[in-house]
């Protein structure tokens, strides 16, 4: 697949990007060039790699997934300006 200068034109105003006209043309060579090396990597045989999600093969340290209340109502509410039973106190905002 080619890239030409029509091409680079309409990338550029998908993407928002202000490309002069005289820019086109070494820009067409530029993507031309990078798809090239894409086709160069299509080529290589992948079927035996284990997909990675880094380079280094490691657990993440997790913690105990416990279900507890927080029990630090009050804790959070001392923060609040305003609190009531138990709730923030907010102005109201709706009539």
């Amino acid at each position: 697949m080619a890239i030409d200068t029509t091409t680079v034109l309409k990338i550029a105003r998908l993407a928002r990007i202000a490309v002069k006209p005289e820019e086109c043309a070494p820009l067409a060579q530029e993507i031309n060039g990078i798809l090239a090396w894409v086709e160069q990597l299509n080529e290589v045989d992948t079927k035996d790699v284990e997909p990675m999600t880094s380079v280094v093969a490691m657990e993440l340290p997790r913690r105990k997934d416990e279900v507890t209340d927080g029990n630090i109502r009050d804790a959070i509410l001392a923060n609040a300006p305003e609190a009531e039973a138990g709730f923030f106190v907010v102005p109201k905002v709706v009539e």
